[in-house]
């Protein structure tokens, strides 16, 4: 029978840093203690489980399946831990703190400064940090954001996704190029038309893609970059059309575009905002996520 020790956090600290260096000296290292002192209290461990935690083989260690077992509930221990502390001192400091959001690049740079002022000003005292990210769904899986705005979530046991907007994509041109006078292109027009678009592999352009593709054609990319500024850089100086969200381009306000709808079938993305369903959600991050949906419905 295990005892109770075998809860002590002490134990599951020292516990999971040997499960991240998988190496007693290094762990060791890690958590400022001896590696005797790291290795008899993982015996003291493994007495209480009543079995080994690690396979040892020569220098390296493995997981036992007692191991496996330990490690896949003492992550879920540590984080409710986490989330008591987080709740007790969001009852004492209530609206202060510090959220961490994730937030795709060209929304980042065009789309929600308006909304962090506004916020900063009904929260001073809370602490704000935007990361610009691709990978949001994955940070916020692996808590290295609070919460994201993402694109396109696939449905996923793990998260709260609470949907924001439906998106449509539009072409856009400089006042210079000779589609600038057309209000509306189909999507078949696209076809052989320059376009400086993401890389392949980004969500923008996959979506794209996607939508071409079903109409038997691929873009015509003349120049790639991971940078919205500079695709639109680009598109002012009539080195191509390119296609971006509409909002996204109407947040931008700028008179040397021209937005050009297409057709029919155009491209869509939805945006949603995401958290894990296990992590505590103060006071101002549910504050945050009632302006984002206000925002974004406005």
């Amino acid at each position: 029978m295990i005892g109770r020790d075998i809860l002590e956090i002490r134990h599951l600290h020292y516990f999971m840093a040997v499960c991240e260096e998988l190496h007693f000296t290094k762990a060791a290292e890690k958590l400022g203690i001896s590696q005797p002192t790291l290795s008899q209290q993982i015996r003291v461990l493994e007495d209480e489980v009543g079995m080994p935690l690690f396979d040892r083989i020569g220098k390296k260690i493995i997981l036992t399946e007692a191991g496996s077992l330990l490690l896949r509930y003492g992550t879920e221990i540590l984080d409710t831990l986490q989330n008591v502390k987080d709740s007790i001192k969001d009852l004492k400091e209530m609206k202060s703190g510090e959220i961490i959001i994730g937030i795709m690049p060209s929304d980042l740079d065009y789309r929600i400064t308006q909304l962090v002022i506004d916020f900063h000003q009904k929260f001073p005292n809370v602490k704000l940090k935007i990361l610009s990210s691709v990978e949001i769904v994955r940070q916020v899986l692996e808590n290295e954001v609070d919460l994201g705005i993402a694109i396109n979530v696939l449905p996923n046991d793990r998260l709260v996704t609470i949907p924001l907007c439906q998106e449509e994509y539009v072409l856009i041109v400089s006042k210079e190029h000779p589609m600038a006078n057309r209000e509306r292109i189909s999507i078949v027009e696209l076809k052989d038309l320059p376009v400086v678009i993401y890389p392949e592999g980004f969500v923008g352009r996959e979506i794209v893609e996607e939508t071409v593709k079903k109409h038997g054609f691929q873009l015509n990319s003349v120049l790639e970059t991971n940078s919205v500024t500079s695709i639109i850089n680009l598109v002012r100086a009539n080195i191509g059309a390119t296609i971006q969200p509409n909002q996204l381009i109407q947040q931008m306000n700028d008179p040397s575009l021209k937005i050009i709808h297409i057709q029919d079938y155009a491209p869509s993305r939805s945006l949603s905002i995401v958290y894990r369903v296990d992590r505590y959600v103060s006071q101002a991050t549910k504050a945050l996520i009632e302006q984002i949906k206000e925002y974004f419905h406005s």
